[in-house]
């Protein structure tokens, strides 16, 4: 069942952008009007399996009939409003890879999930080498992140896979790749700057591909993907496919689109992200903020190129969030549903000596780089409550947020401006509150949390199809959020973070 979000019928005849959001659980479309407002989004969840501690992989078929599907309930419910679509847009989850046959347009093997860390222990023989030379050009380290190393190790080791490609079959992607092929009925292979820096093999100054590195890897170049700025005419979309024809007009990375769509359109200005993972981004202008030594995890990208220049930005993020809510819940059935548990963590009392959690259950890259770093639940007593651990997990995931927002502050040399909330997590007023005692700073949960991404890059798509003269015109004429100020003092904010400090430091080693 598709799960509609609207904010008001229009009554009269209006452009609109058709925008995708094709994230880790789950894809959405819906209409961005002219007026910068979301209406009629439809949704799908989308499955990711863990065949092991450290695989995490998706169905790239499923993802891209999940896609076809939200989209043409977007479009019928166009047609029926009298709205009337002028440019389609994407946005996608990140660093996710995918080999497909150019012939019959079928996936040849599983995703490989931005999650996934199954090369981790072999990108270690990499860094002595590689990280001074890759922080310095494309702004991170080796990382966990292997999606040139998989489809090398594929090509390698699977005999059909390098079939394909000797017979020039093989076509290799991130899912934006992905989706703009199948969008465009294959007359498209091309990624965007803001995916292409989350691979890893993107340098930040140039906007090119690293070939050294990534023929490093034993990637062949010739399976590269076109890069593009984000707003660049990706094709149009295939009638035959979608039912209607228009500009492909931009595609960008999630974590990009939400910035945008939170107003960092200039240096200071951040956002935080709380989905399946926390980000926190923040725009530090026309030349590239690049990582400082003894901060670790802290990543400079391309914010976004619109044209040919280039906002760029800094992110650092922590993978368990909204997994780690929807593990307790569904996984080990502590809890009904992630809403229970901030429902039931405002009713328990503060408890110093209470039970902790340490959401480390993909590994931990802030404060320090440890990808094999596991969760843990310690603290508890016959006297723990279902409340208690409730409250317990929001607060370790308002820690470990926490350690971001620092990260980034303390790497661009300056506290953040302002700090703009959004995703499906950011809907917990107990989990924002708890956050913001522990930043030290106001934060703003916008009007449309769960949007953000989705407008993000239907903005960037308006401005190019005329909708819009500027992002400043569409993106600050959006009404204000919720506002949640710090109630703690900073000497028990103090207190707070150094013993969070500690219990990083015993899980740690």
């Amino acid at each position: 069942m598709s799960t509609p979000t609207t904010s008001r019928t229009p009554s009269t005849a209006r452009a609109a952008v058709l925008a995708v959001d094709e994230g880790t659980t789950g894809t959405r479309a819906g209409l961005v009007l002219d007026d910068g407002s979301v209406e009629h989004v439809s949704y799908r969840p989308i499955a990711v399996s863990h065949p092991d501690p450290l695989r995490v992989e998706q169905d790239p078929e499923e993802i891209w009939v999940a896609t076809l599907e939200v989209c043409r309930e977007a479009l019928a419910a166009a047609a029926t409003a009298g709205v009337t679509v002028t440019a389609a847009a994407l946005t996608t989850q990140r660093a996710t890879a995918i080999l497909w046959d150019r012939v019959t347009g079928r996936p040849l093997l599983p995703a490989v999930v931005w999650q996934d860390r199954r090369y981790a222990q072999d990108l270690l023989a990499y860094e002595s080498e590689w990280d001074p030379v890759l922080l310095a050009r494309t702004g991170r380290p080796v990382g966990s992140r292997a999606p040139f190393l998989w489809a090398a190790r594929q090509l390698a080791e699977r005999p059909e896979i390098a079939a394909a490609h000797r017979a020039g079959r093989l076509v290799f992607g991130t899912v934006d790749t992905w989706l703009i092929w199948q969008l465009t009925g294959g007359a498209t292979h091309a990624t965007t700057a803001s995916n292409a820096g989350s691979t890893g093999g993107y340098l930040l100054r140039e906007h090119a591909w690293d070939t050294e590195w990534i023929a490093h890897q034993g990637f062949p170049l010739d399976l590269l993907p076109e890069l593009c700025a984000d707003d660049a005419d990706l094709g149009r979309t295939d009638a035959g496919t979608l039912g209607i024809g228009v500009p492909l007009a931009a595609s960008m990375g999630d974590q990009h689109a939400a910035l945008l769509a939170l107003g960092g359109l200039e240096a200071g200005l951040g956002m935080c992200v709380l989905g399946t993972g926390a980000f926190v981004d923040v725009t530090t202008g026309t030349d590239p903020a690049l990582p400082r030594p003894g901060i670790a995890g802290v990543l400079a990208q391309p914010g976004w190129r619109q044209g040919d220049r280039t906002l760029f930005s800094l992110e650092a993020y922590t993978s368990a969030t909204g997994s780690a809510l929807r593990w307790l819940c569904d996984d080990l059935g502590l809890f009904e549903t992630p809403r229970q548990i901030g429902e039931l963590a405002a009713t328990a009392a503060p408890a110093p000596d209470g039970p902790r959690f340490f959401p480390a259950l993909a590994g931990v890259r802030v404060p320090v780089w440890r990808p094999a770093a596991t969760g843990a639940l310690t603290g508890l007593s016959l006297a723990t409550t279902r409340a208690d651990i409730a409250r317990a997990v929001l607060e370790g995931i308002a820690h470990s947020v926490c350690d971001l927002v620092e990260g980034v502050a303390a790497t661009m040399g300056a506290p953040l401006r302002r700090l703009r909330c959004g995703g499906g997590v950011a809907g917990s007023d107990h989990l924002l509150q708890t956050l913001a005692d522990l930043v030290g700073m106001e934060l703003e949960r916008v009007a449309e949390p769960a949007t953000a991404s989705l407008r993000g890059s239907a903005y960037l798509a308006g401005v190019g199809a005329g909708l819009w003269s500027s992002l400043e015109e569409v993106v600050e004429a959006r009404p204000s959020g919720r506002v949640f100020t710090p109630r703690t003092t900073p000497a028990a904010r103090g207190e707070q973070r150094a013993a969070w400090r500690e219990l990083t430091a015993a899980q740690l080693g």
